[in-house]
């Protein structure tokens, strides 16, 4: 079954808590801090593989979550590092996070790693806190939690060449005797529901990837037929091959078709109309499709036209002869583009406000903010001196401060994380 497009969750693995402890050794007559750190959580990595060509694997997919990081230990014993969760995806993958409406990863090569959820960050133990000043602090962390997304994966098919046309006009014939994909070939429109990929070999020892997508009709674009489902496929492709039923056996027009099945492309994606294209005029062993052909001839004057027959297999050498030679000077373009172009594109992203304050209907203040809200995962409340710290802590980021300007006094009611504190002038 082919299946292009999932969603479901991803949960990466929780840092290790860091730990107090202390050295009680025979002859260290004072001891010390031996409180280990924690591990670090694991990685939700993806990878790319071309050996995989739908998203079936993850249709009944709700989440996948990677394991957390190891507890710090005694003795000064760091906690193990959780394994990263590999995940295969078919190459052409785009990773979308459904929140933030962002593309987190477009996977387009074999064994390209994508991060898709990073692990939290292990805790610190009591040892990492020891000072001259403080030489036994009772201090540990908490690990900070693995990110968690909700996330849309989108496969677009990777190939060189994709076959385009009305339904009926001969695409998974042409396919099917150039390469060794078998497509479902019967005389009734959309036989095609799902796209095909062939591999297809010169003679003069070239190869290159042919897609049999799924026939357009007019209105595809907008949603009719099996069009705008599969029309995403075609916006990989190198080259656009454009097949013609010149015979008109189904009684259209072929320059209608032709301009109809354009305009379908263009509207869905104005930037396809710029892809080179060549026109196949098709069933040319059937009587009319010479004299069709001429007329045709005559309103296309810039776009290749090579005349076939996939029934016959007449003339197909030609066909892919030139198919090869547009897709080498494409592939000469990009890389020269490569080269030249050294411009590296940065996009601007706002620097994150550390926290705010607002003030709930009950006239306390709540204290809320990306940075207040690492500081308050990762401290252990349960001990008198972790909670003096994330105090200090928040006094330095300059909450107590702005709470002062706001007119909270002391003794007052303040909310941190939805947590009620009481505030210390």
């Amino acid at each position: 079954m082919f299946i292009d497009d999932v969603s479901f969750s991803v949960k990466a693995g929780d840092g290790g808590n860091g730990i107090v402890a202390f050295r009680r050794e025979k002859y260290v007559p004072m001891g010390g801090p031996a409180g280990g750190n924690g591990g670090r959580g694991g990685d939700i990595v993806f990878v790319g593989e071309e050996g995989l060509t739908t998203l079936l694997d993850f249709r009944y997919t709700r989440i996948i979550k990677a394991k957390n990081g190891q507890n710090g230990m005694s003795k000064n014993c760091f906690g193990k590092d959780a394994e990263a969760v590999y995940v295969k995806v078919p190459v052409g993958s785009v990773v979308y996070d459904l929140t933030s409406k962002t593309v987190i990863a477009d996977i387009v090569r074999h064994k390209q790693e994508a991060v898709i959820a990073k692990g939290g960050k292990g805790g610190r133990g009591n040892s990492a806190f020891a000072t001259p000043r403080i030489p036994a602090p009772e201090i540990c962390e908490k690990g900070l939690p693995g990110e968690e997304r909700q996330i849309r994966i989108e496969l677009k098919v990777l190939a060189d060449v994709g076959l385009v046309g009305f339904p009926n006009v001969g695409k998974s014939t042409l396919i099917s005797v150039v390469s060794a994909a078998k497509p479902k070939i019967a005389d009734y429109p959309f036989t095609t529901i799902i796209p095909n990929l062939g591999v297809v070999r010169v003679k003069d020892g070239r190869s290159f990837v042919m897609a049999d997508l799924p026939g357009l009709i007019e209105g595809a674009s907008s949603g009719l037929g099996l069009g705008f489902q599969f029309l995403k496929h075609i916006e990989r492709t190198k080259v656009i091959v454009h097949v013609i039923d010149m015979a008109a056996t189904e009684g259209r027009n072929p320059y209608e078709d032709y301009l109809k099945i354009n305009k379908e492309l263009e509207t869905y994606d104005s930037r396809l109309s710029l892809r080179p294209q060549i026109i196949v005029a098709n069933k040319m062993d059937i009587e009319g499709a010479d004299k069709n052909l001429k007329v045709f001839q005559k309103k296309i004057k810039k776009i290749p036209i090579v005349a076939i027959s996939a029934y016959t297999k007449n003339n197909l050498d030609e066909l892919l002869y030139k198919i090869a030679d547009v897709l080498d000077f494409e592939k000469q373009k990009i890389g020269e583009e490569i080269i030249i172009d050294k411009v590296v594109e940065y996009k601007f992203q706002p620097q994150e406000v550390p926290f705010m304050i607002e003030k709930s209907n009950d006239g306390v203040y709540n204290v809320v903010g990306p940075e207040v809200k690492k500081l308050f995962n990762i401290t252990d409340f349960s001990r008198e001196e972790n909670a003096k710290l994330f105090a200090r802590r928040l006094r330095k980021l300059g909450v107590d401060e702005e709470l002062r300007k706001l007119g909270v006094k002391h003794g007052d009611t303040v909310r941190v994380m939805g947590y009620e504190f009481e505030f210390f002038d």
